[in-house]
């Protein structure tokens, strides 16, 4: 039996303007979960935002109110970063991928957003004939919204069908095209949790020297692959990159998910120190500088979107990088939680008749973290996205990240022990009045 009414949901995606619930983005659908809450009284097992669901890491707030203390709110923090940032950066990554990346070429951002965002424009702007960014899909909506802001064109494809060594010869025919700037990824991937494992990265990083791509790395669930120990500061197993594989690389780092630290919005690219040091004559032409590929990053188009990141917060991200790289702080046992979480939702929908749509790595079974996706007999993504919703849970659909298969994505981070029974209940009764054979 359905919670919420259809009429009530109509009214809902009426008043709030919602112009297609089926591909509805993840802001309209937190907005009308909101709206039927406030309607009713009748709470929402949210899947929605992937907004952290754990503590603010203290370490952090710490470190921030005894930056504040010291008075660094008074000046203007350099766009570059503060030198402590910048040093426990280079360390991180050294800590934790193994790879050698100087503290010039880590420059903190306003979030991953504000990262992306400044990295897109100087890839799509460095040499004139390449200026598409290409999408290995899913992935986070975002970031093409970003390109139409910039006026930016983008290829895409669903690597669903594409694991492995097939990956190649699909890379290939499109780079050879000879117009694409960037590739863009996140891994583990936002929405479907899969990894691209050593041999995928080495494709990629391959084909990005021989076509001079720039390879936009996502790593904003750092480290939150639970399948393998990680976590141990310079000693195997490291996290994979393609840094591993390629100098054109710029990965972008957040303190978001793995501290906790969403609200401060800070984060890290990352840029190899050869794509660092590249002149291109078609930046110092437009800003009217040396071209140098870092130098114009930061100050000629970071630093107009921004003005630099907030000071104390980097003092922050400084100091739990540091503790991390020492190995005080563990951030990855502080993030189980959501593999923990993951497993027991996974179990109760498919225990009602949903199936996980990525459900494969190329030599093992996905793992359990942040994200999960879930499919429906032969239901279209954007029809359960609205199914559900008459049950009380809210999602979005597969088709928004870029993805072909139909089914929606399921955040763990807002997920609690005692809805846990009701999910179960919800879902119990969507299966009910949902019967499928299979």
């Amino acid at each position: 039996m359905k919670i919420f009414s259809e009429e009530l949901v109509d009214k809902a995606v009426r008043e709030l303007h919602v112009a297609n619930l089926a591909r509805a983005t993840i802001g309209e659908v937190l907005l009308v979960a909101q709206y039927l809450e406030k309607q009713t009284g009748i709470p929402f097992i949210r899947m929605d935002q992937g907004s952290p669901g754990l503590p603010v890491n203290h370490y952090g707030v710490e470190a921030e109110k005894a930056a504040l203390d010291r008075g660094v709110g008074s000046q203007y923090p350099a766009a570059a970063g503060i030198p402590e940032l910048k040093h426990e950066a280079s360390r991180f990554v050294k800590a934790f991928l193994d790879v050698d990346v100087s503290e010039r070429s880590c420059v903190p951002t306003v979030g991953s957003v504000a990262g992306s965002f400044g990295s897109f424009i100087a890839c799509t702007q460095r040499i004139p004939s390449r200026n598409k960014v290409l999408f290995i899909d899913p992935g986070f909506p975002i970031q093409k919204s970003q390109l139409r802001v910039i006026g930016a064109d983008w290829k895409e494809f669903d690597i669903y069908s594409y694991r492995g060594s097939a990956l190649r010869e699909k890379l290939e025919n499109i780079l050879c095209e000879g117009d694409i700037a960037a590739i863009v990824y996140s891994n583990p991937n936002n929405p479907s949790w899969i990894c691209l494992e050593e041999e995928e990265l080495a494709i990629i990083g391959e084909l990005a020297t021989r076509y001079d791509v720039i390879v936009m790395e996502d790593l904003a669930y750092f480290c939150m692959d639970y399948r393998t120990d990680l976590g141990h500061p310079f000693r195997p197993p490291f996290a994979p990159t393609v840094a591993k594989y390629t100098d054109n690389y710029i990965l972008m780092l957040s303190s978001s998910k793995i501290f906790s630290y969403a609200g401060q919005r800070m984060a890290l690219i990352c840029i190899s120190d050869s794509l660092f040091d590249r002149q291109f004559p078609a930046l110092a032409d437009r800003y009217h500088d040396s071209g140098v590929f870092g130098q114009t990053l930061i100050a000629s188009i970071l630093y107009m979107i921004t003005s630099g990141c907030t000071a104390s917060t980097q003092y922050a991200y400084a100091e739990m990088l540091r503790l991390s790289s020492d190995g005080i702080l563990n951030f990855v046992e502080d993030t189980r939680e959501y593999a923990v979480r993951a497993e027991k939702m996974k179990k109760i929908f498919t225990d009602n008749g949903f199936h996980i749509v990525y459900d494969r790595d190329v030599t093992q079974d996905v793992g359990d973290g942040f994200f999960f996706t879930v499919g429906y007999g032969d239901m279209e993504g954007g029809e359960l996205l609205r199914e559900l919703l008459y049950y009380g849970v809210s999602s979005i659909s597969l088709s928004t990240t870029g993805s072909e298969q139909q089914g929606v994505r399921a955040c763990t981070s807002r997920m609690k022990d005692d809805l846990y029974e009701l999910l179960q209940e919800r879902m119990s009764a969507f299966r009910e009045d949902h019967p499928i054979n299979r």
